[in-house]
């Protein structure tokens, strides 16, 4: 889940490329809240918006966005984009730069940064699906054939060991951060926001391949 604009959790000795740091625990504690995740999530794919705009989107009055926003910024999460608004009108946007939470497995069992950890990601994981099936069912609806014969959702299975499944994915990331590096700061004309998803695990319910030597005995 490599992106510059979205939270990571992988442990740091083989977290992906570009990611700037692992937040820590003050940060994540305060990070863990479903609305809190929510608004981050909605600042990170749509750009700066005031807390009014933030609670339409959210179904959430401005009062409670607002209070949420100020929590976030005092972590460092969020900040104020003072190139925008006028008067009394504040605009946000999240701080630059990739992010990861923790590992949880890597948490003792029980302790507040693991369970803040669970929560982030039940969040994150709730808000990825959402959106994609906003666009399963309204895709039609909102896009041209020109973004519906594009998009994609594509299941591979095969079978890779540890390090080749670790390839995999440092290749998918160096096509990623291409893209990140040359539009992601410099949008082109008539570009919309663009959400990739890609989920690279091994099945739990899998069996190992067989080794060439135990087939023989």
């Amino acid at each position: 889940m490599s992106d510059d604009n979205d939270l990571e959790a992988w442990p740091s000795s083989t977290r992906h490329p570009g990611i700037d740091h692992i937040l820590p625990s003050e940060s994540l504690k305060s990070l863990a809240h479903p609305l809190r995740v929510r608004i981050y999530d909605e600042l990170s794919a749509y750009g700066p918006l005031t807390a009014s705009m933030l609670g339409e989107r959210l179904g959430e009055t401005s009062g409670a966005t607002s209070y949420h926003l100020r929590q976030l910024a005092r972590s460092g999460l969020v900040q104020e984009d003072e190139s925008r608004g006028k008067g009394r009108e504040r605009w946000w946007e999240r701080r630059p730069g990739s992010i990861a939470i923790p590992e949880a497995r890597d948490l003792p069992p029980g302790s507040a940064e693991r369970l803040a950890v669970r929560l982030v990601e039940d969040e994150w994981y709730r808000s990825r699906e959402q959106n994609f099936r906003e666009f399963l069912a309204d895709g039609d609806q909102v896009f041209g054939r020109d973004w519906l014969d594009v998009a994609t959702s594509d299941t591979i299975n095969i079978r890779l060991t540890p390090e080749q499944l670790h390839g995999l994915v440092t290749e998918i990331d160096a096509v990623l951060e291409k893209y990140i590096g040359a539009y992601k700061r410099t949008p082109s004309p008539g570009s919309r926001p663009v959400q990739v998803h890609i989920n690279a695990f091994p099945l739990v319910r899998g069996e190992p391949t067989d080794h060439p030597d135990e087939e023989s005995r």
